[in-house]
């Protein structure tokens, strides 16, 4: 048993039940949620992302939701820098801190307590590089740091953007550092059958339709937030702010949203599988928060 804080880590692809596992888990032993989404953070952004409602937490302090404009890019470094100050706090209170989410980067920033590179960003180097295409960003990356290159999503200008604004500043993207963290980490990972995952995501999607996740969208547009913002925060954002442009239809959209979505949760999985220190569950499995908080209590 260790004698360092005990922080548990729920994660998983999108639509594996991470949610819903957290808030028994936290009713049970008695924790807090620390959302680790990296678009959840933004205000306004609830449909598109699947935000927890207040009904749906069950009286869980759920904590990192709505703490930033989507107008204004949200760095991993300020995410740690928050998330480790809600831990300490929770900690104090006799309480478990219970970090939840899919963002792979912003859970091992915390797991790892990694050293981020202090890089301010370059307005004018952003500004060159806002009329690049991914493809275009994605070989100036490769030609900076190939290494880098290997590991990012491709499909995501902001994360390129940055990782090559990293990379002018020092030469190249510099190795991710790390402290020795102060906490034990247990992490559980959901990993649904493949098959499964594809259809909660096909379901999930349609149902957000029918809640109003076009309003959504409108309503973010209408409140000043661009359509080009709006599309680099991907997925739903940037398939129905391609909508509302009149640049798909509605058919065309949902059919490869729904794909590229399924690609992402597919990403999510390769990036959680090169750690192994989780301990991989079924989400369907009858018995899950039985061996979930097994788990927990033997370490």
């Amino acid at each position: 048993m260790s004698e360092k804080p005990k922080i548990v880590v729920i994660l998983g692809p999108t639509a594996s039940g991470k949610t819903a596992l957290s808030i028994k888990v936290a009713q049970k032993i008695g924790g807090e949620v620390i959302s680790a989404d990296s678009r959840q953070v933004y205000k306004g952004l609830d449909l598109g992302t699947g935000k927890v409602t207040k009904k749906e937490m069950g009286g869980v302090p759920h904590h990192l939701l709505d703490v930033a404009s989507p107008k204004r890019k949200f760095s991993v470094a300020r995410y740690q820098k928050l998330a480790n100050k809600k831990i300490t706090e929770i900690i104090k209170r006799g309480r478990t801190p219970i970090i939840v989410g899919g963002s792979g980067f912003y859970i091992q920033a915390i797991v790892d307590n990694l050293i981020l590179p202090d890089v301010p960003p370059n307005p004018k180097l952003r500004l060159e590089l806002q009329g690049k295409t991914i493809h275009e960003l994605f070989s100036i990356l490769k030609k900076i740091d190939p290494q880098r290159a290997k590991n990012i999503d491709e499909n995501n200008p902001v994360r390129l953007i940055r990782a090559i604004e990293i990379g002018k500043a020092f030469g190249q993207v510099p190795k991710l550092q790390f402290a020795n963290p102060p906490f034990n980490f247990i992490q559980i990972g959901l990993k649904p059958d493949s098959k499964d995952l594809e259809k909660k995501i096909k379901d999930r999607l349609l149902a957000r339709m029918r809640l109003g996740l076009v309003a959504e969208v409108k309503k973010l547009h209408r409140q000043g937030l661009s359509w080009r913002r709006m599309e680099e925060l991907g997925l739903e954002y940037r398939y129905l702010a391609l909508l509302e442009q009149k640049k798909t239809s509605r058919e065309q959209m949902i059919k490869e949203l729904e794909k590229e979505i399924v690609r992402y949760a597919k990403r999510q999985i390769t990036w959680f599988k090169r750690d192994k220190r989780i301990s991989w569950f079924n989400p369907t499995d009858k018995k899950l928060l039985e061996k979930v908080l097994k788990l927990i209590n033997e370490n």
